[in-house]
């Protein structure tokens, strides 16, 4: 028994806690991820119930903003990583490629709705898919500006050399927020545009 016991080391290394930032984007990303699925199961459920006016069959599949949104995953994951690097024209360049990405999506979207709108006679009032399909990519579209927006300060700080290598930490936990609205993206647009087909 005292072998053993002098073999194991007496004091063992504390634990350390996570970030409070990250704590906090983790407790958001569970609470909004339950917003988007009482949406997405609205959506699933009402799907093919309205009686008249525009159906599923009117929505055109956004290849290419889906594209565009999911490449922003990649550039801000190497924007990230090109801060924690120390590289920061290099960070600033990706970071604003990302926020450009953002931006093609979101007019695509507008885009989309503005045919749906005026050609397809879709609205949010039309009928019940035009409720639900509004709700639910409008949901997400209001995520995306929401993140525009966080993408829009870290660059305009990082323009006026506010952004340091030490910052890192913080860009990361702000990228948690990114990658979840393109990975809900995979989600809406599973069930929007293949699914609800």
């Amino acid at each position: 028994m005292s072998t053993l016991s002098a073999a194991l080391p007496l004091t063992a290394s504390p634990w350390p806690l996570p970030s409070r930032g990250r704590v906090g984007m983790f407790c958001l990303i569970i609470a909004e991820a339950a917003i988007f699925t009482i949406f997405v199961v609205a959506y699933l459920f009402y799907l093919g119930k309205s009686l008249s006016g525009p159906m599923p069959d009117v929505l055109e599949v956004p290849v290419f903003s889906t594209i565009c949104l999911l490449s922003s995953s990649l550039t801000i994951h190497f924007a990230e990583s090109a801060l924690e690097r120390g590289r920061l024209a290099s960070f600033k360049v990706l970071w604003f490629v990302t926020f450009a990405l953002g931006a093609i999506f979101l007019i695509g979207t507008g885009l989309e709705w503005h045919h749906l709108i005026y050609e397809a006679d879709l609205t949010i009032s039309t009928n019940l898919f035009g409720t639900t399909y509004y709700s639910l990519v409008g949901l997400h579209a209001f995520h995306v500006i929401v993140g525009m927006i966080g993408l829009a300060l870290v660059l305009a700080f990082a323009l006026a050399a506010r952004v340091r290598q030490e910052h890192a930490g913080r860009v990361r936990v702000f990228g948690l927020y990114w990658h979840f609205v393109d990975a809900v993206w995979v989600v809406v647009f599973s069930v929007v545009y293949i699914i609800g087909r």
